[in-house]
């Protein structure tokens, strides 16, 4: 690990996911639907998998458009679950589109995606981590929020899910302390999350 970057030395792809991705807020509801699902997608793998194979998720996943997804039937199944590019989990799939059709649904009672996973974004304060032993996999925060998807049938977002999709969709800033990204990311986080504050 450089000095000043958490993770990805060494790696063109996983420095720019880190570099340019990793903590800056997403509040998009087809780029929360990706984080998730991906998230999902990733249980019990490397990220640095996932991450390689994203190109091929998005294009499989129709650009992860929760509208397009949710209109999937068995015939996308079986395509999905033909195509070597992507992590090929039947579960991991129909969770998908399970989800996807949560999205909508959500939508159709006149609430949205990013309002309900922002609203369980931590208060501010939280010292910054260190070293990565510092930081957590579950916090109570990640348990409601999987609870709040869950309950919207949302399938695959346990707590430790949840909570990498707060790091990943920037709800949570875990840079290290040393990170030369840290400080730019706390802004934009801070940006975003007085944006869902006046909702």
């Amino acid at each position: 690990m450089s000095a000043n970057r958490c993770f990805g030395e060494g790696d063109a792809l996983y420095a720019a996911y880190h570099d340019t991705e990793w903590g800056r807020p997403v509040t998009t509801e087809a780029g929360l639907f990706e984080r998730l699902s991906l998230e999902a997608f990733q249980s019990g793998l490397s990220w640095r998998t996932v991450l390689a194979k994203r190109p091929r998720f998005r294009e499989a996943f129709r650009g992860f458009e929760p509208d397009a997804v949710a209109r999937f039937g068995r015939a996308e199944v079986a395509r999905l679950l033909g195509d070597a590019g992507i992590i090929r989990n039947r579960a991991k799939i129909d969770a998908t589109i399970a989800n996807a059709r949560a999205v909508v649904g959500l939508r159709e009672r006149e609430e949205d995606l990013a309002t309900v996973i922002w609203a369980h974004r931590p208060a501010a304060g939280s010292p910054a981590p260190r070293s990565f032993a510092d930081v957590p996999a579950i916090t109570p925060e990640s348990r409601a929020l999987a609870a709040t998807l869950k309950g919207h049938g949302l399938r695959f977002v346990g707590p430790t899910t949840a909570y990498a999709l707060m790091q990943a969709a920037g709800l949570v800033n875990d840079h290290l302390a040393a990170c030369f990204v840290r400080d730019e990311v706390a802004t934009e986080q801070e940006r975003a999350g007085r944006a869902y504050l006046k909702r």
